[in-house]
């Protein structure tokens, strides 16, 4: 994924991730609930917009791949 120089907002994260959520797994819901209830660092906002940016178009290698990092942050924040 290119690097981006925009920062993204909690509420466009989760503009996006309502965008996207039909094509995430369902065990993610809950996790992002717990995301979106608490504040977080400016980086960390921008990786999670851009590991969901697109994800309805990506293959299915990059889905796991945008699956693992994702959990990876929403189950340790």
């Amino acid at each position: 994924m290119s690097e981006c120089k925009l920062n993204h907002t909690q509420e466009d994260v989760k503009n996006k991730y309502e965008s996207q959520m039909a094509f995430l797994p369902g065990d993610m819901k809950e996790l992002f609930q717990r995301f979106f209830s608490q504040e977080h660092s400016q980086e960390l906002l921008n990786e999670v917009f851009h590991l969901l940016k697109k994800y309805d178009l990506t293959s299915a290698p990059e889905k796991n791949e945008r699956n693992n990092r994702l959990y990876l942050v929403l189950k340790n924040v």
